[in-house]
């Protein structure tokens, strides 16, 4: 457990000893980095703050996005006693003697008590069950970070007491202005380093959304460089390399790498080789590339080179496209290498987009015949003054479930879009497809 009241004269004494992501550790609202969504004008965080509200909190987000910060700088302004339990080493014992001791200065001075839980989805339901009092009678005011889902590893009746805010891993832009501060205010780097552009975007990306990192790898990658002389010390790729024992892969998200790389893993799926579809996947896995952009090319190619030669691939690609909005990375990495490997291995054929495409052009070209009497809409009054339903022949009446009569319009009826392959499940659909048309064209309409 520890304890802090924040003076001017404390954080002098700690000044150049903690690491640079503590020391960068935002002081105001203001200055905190990212999640835009919690912090405008009236969110229960500035309310917390400027209105100096009582009320608790869960933070639930990825590591790296600021929840012990933004638990800090609630302290800072506020100038209440904070006090940081780890749900890690802490028992129920110290959770009672925390409120305890918050309830003795409450009555004996005023002093109100900011507790703050890291990891609080590691207290079991005893310990959490133990500050349900303290959060209803507001003895102290509670914030809660966890990485966890709270609906699943937080009690319910400590839930329904608490506001649950969301945080949002921090976009590139968020760690640069990160990084950027970092080197030249005086609590962190100071002007004494640079960073090259190469250097920055490896850093950004190796990043991946955490803030504590980015500062972490940034002053490691400082000591590599070696201390400053006359004049600021560059930091580059090769430095932040070493330090961080991760090669730079050279990729930009935005150019034509990006697309010679997106080409190579769809060609390689295509071409039934899953080790270079793997390696592709790894190679956007590692620059940082959006997985969701990854997993909506995975959607596309089952579809588009695997069809109904294999029909469960397109299941395995949407299935992983909701693992990696449930779950995100880097876990969902072996999601989207499954679906590569399945689709990679399936039977190939694109009978299915020459399918759509074959008929999208016949609808351009003009070529859409009026819909044929016996299967226009007979439901309201006076259809059937119009021939409308006439003659339609029920399928489920008939053999197989296909009755003899014509769908297609005028002028289409001998047209032919789906041509099954020979591969995988198509085999058996070829088959299918040969005796649905042999009983659909012996309707004679």
């Amino acid at each position: 457990m520890s304890e802090t009241l924040f003076d001017d004269a404390g954080a002098e004494a700690a000044k150049g000893q903690e690491p640079l992501a503590v020391r960068m550790r935002p002081r105001t609202l203001d200055e905190v980095v990212g999640q835009r969504h919690l912090l405008g004008e009236g969110s229960p965080l500035r309310r917390l703050v400027e209105d100096d509200a009582p009320m608790s909190v869960f933070l639930w987000g990825p590591p790296g996005t600021g929840k012990t910060t933004l638990a800090t700088v609630v302290s800072r302004v506020t100038k209440r006693r904070f006090v940081e339990l780890s749900a890690v080493n802490a028992g129920v014992k110290d959770v009672r003697a925390v409120v305890d001791e918050a309830k003795r200065r409450m009555g004996m001075n005023g002093t109100r008590t900011l507790l703050f839980v890291d990891e609080v989805h590691r207290f079991n339901k005893t310990q959490q069950d133990a500050l349900l009092p303290a959060v209803e009678n507001r003895w102290v005011s509670f914030i809660g970070a966890t990485t966890e889902n709270p609906f699943f590893s937080v009690v319910s009746p400590l839930l329904s007491r608490s506001l649950l805010l969301s945080l949002e891993s921090l976009d590139d832009g968020d760690i640069t202005a990160l990084v950027d501060r970092a080197l030249t205010e005086e609590r962190g780097l100071d002007g004494r380093y640079t960073l090259s552009e190469q250097g920055a975007e490896h850093l950004v990306r190796l990043a991946g959304g955490d803030g504590r990192r980015s500062l972490t790898y940034l002053e490691a990658a400082a000591l590599v460089a070696g201390p400053p002389a006359a004049a600021p010390v560059e930091i580059t790729a090769d430095h932040v390399e070493r330090a961080v024992d991760r090669h730079a892969v050279r990729y930009d998200r935005s150019g034509d790498q990006h697309y010679d790389v997106i080409s190579a893993f769809i060609k390689s799926m295509r071409g039934s080789d899953a080790d270079a579809a793997l390696h592709y996947l790894a190679r956007m896995v590692e620059a940082g590339e959006d997985p969701r952009f990854i997993a909506r090319r995975l959607i596309v190619h089952a579809s588009e080179d695997v069809g109904m030669a294999d029909p469960t691939a397109l299941q395995t690609a949407v299935a992983a496209a909701q693992a990696v909005e449930f779950i995100g990375m880097p876990e969902a990495r072996i999601n989207l290498a499954q679906a590569v490997i399945h689709i990679s291995l399936a039977p190939k054929s694109n009978a299915v987009i020459t399918a759509i495409d074959e008929a999208m052009a016949d609808v351009r070209a003009g070529r859409a015949g009026p819909v044929p009497a016996h299967l226009r809409d007979a439901h309201y009054k006076g259809a059937a003054d119009l021939g409308h339903g006439k003659g339609y022949r029920y399928a489920h009446d008939y053999p197989g479930g296909v009755a003899p009569q014509r769908h297609a319009p005028d002028g289409l009826t001998e047209r032919e879009y789906y041509r099954p392959t020979r591969h995988g499940t198509e085999r058996r659909l070829t088959e299918v497809l040969d005796r649905i048309k042999g009983v659909l064209r012996g309707g004679g309409r």
